[in-house]
């Protein structure tokens, strides 16, 4: 069995990463009025945020084409891998995982696994940051996608937007219309329900930022407390490093037991959220889905199964 691992470009993986974990990355298109770009090829993320401020023509999104996911299967099966774990962005905010399943089960030269993270960002990085150890280790696709499955059920993630007029217009706000009539001076406070259907939510609203920053960090202490496991987290921010690297700071001091890490939000994502949102997104530390050699663990369960973050 040869498993190639692949991507979106959404998970804003560095390229130290994808060079160190030989993962593979299919690009978002992005169209704005009569031009198309893709992630992080066509466009930076300074780029993006900085014709973002100055434009009145907002762009929209798409999902990759199967062209383009052609291109990565054709070279598999010229490379000899039997197998290839695709791992998506939500299925709650992107039709690309469902179209993926229906592609998967006509394509007979190779298997294809698709797995939906029910997340993005630096919480889908972390689904395939693990499925290419994993590989790497000499596990087969079945364990990769057991153990994936269980570090679904442990992330969890909050982030603060500067409004959700974004959210609104592109459409990926659940509950848009019971929320958005109370926003003024108000900063909410989101999620995404990674344990069912992977939907954008606000669950909260806090009259200052200071007081939402506080409740985002009061649920990240109560709901990793007391795990069986270590946990890892990952702060990112959509063109705000200053914001970004203060979150960061703050929670290495209040919580040094636990691992964190810096990501961004990139081009495709901002255009659903906007400039100067910051987030935290974490989960089941990887190290712990391997033994002290390196090996997969055979059997992994977390506590986490049926939890709502």
């Amino acid at each position: 069995m040869k498993i190639a691992v692949l991507t979106d470009s959404s998970a804003y993986l560095s390229k130290e990463q994808q060079d160190k974990y030989q993962i593979d990355v299919v690009p978002i298109p992005l169209i704005w009025g009569d031009k198309t770009y893709y992630d992080l090829v066509d466009i930076t993320s300074d780029e993006f945020y900085e014709k973002i401020e100055h434009t009145e023509t907002l762009p929209t999104t798409s999902q990759p084409s199967f062209g383009q996911i052609e291109e990565f299967i054709d070279r598999y099966v010229a490379e000899g891998y039997t197998d290839v774990i695709i791992l998506t962005l939500s299925s709650g905010i992107s039709s690309f995982y469902s179209n993926l399943v229906g592609y998967a089960a006509e394509e007979k030269r190779l298997k294809i696994h698709p797995f939906d993270s029910h997340i993005t960002c630096a919480g889908l990085a972390d689904c395939a940051i693990l499925a290419a150890r994993l590989v790497k280790a000499g596990a087969d696709a079945d364990l990769i996608m057991k153990d994936l499955e269980d570090l679904r059920q442990t992330i969890g993630v909050r982030f603060l937007v500067d409004n959700l007029a974004h959210l609104k217009r592109t459409g990926r706000l659940s509950n848009a219309a019971t929320f958005i009539g109370s926003l003024l001076h108000i900063t909410p406070i989101l999620s995404l329900d990674v344990q069912e259907t992977g939907h954008i939510s606000a669950i909260a609203k806090e009259r200052q930022y200071k007081r939402a920053y506080k409740h985002v960090q009061k649920d990240f202490a109560d709901l990793t407390a007391g795990k069986s496991y270590p946990i890892q987290a990952t702060i990112f921010d959509a063109a705000d490093p200053d914001r970004g690297a203060a979150w960061l700071k703050d929670y290495q001091e209040q919580f040094p037991k636990d691992a964190f890490d810096r990501s961004i939000i990139g081009p495709v994502v901002g255009v659903h959220c906007g400039k100067h949102t910051v987030a935290i997104i974490w989960c089941r530390k990887l190290d712990s889905y391997f033994d002290e050699q390196g090996r997969p663990l055979a059997d992994v369960h977390s506590e986490a199964v049926g939890e709502k973050f």
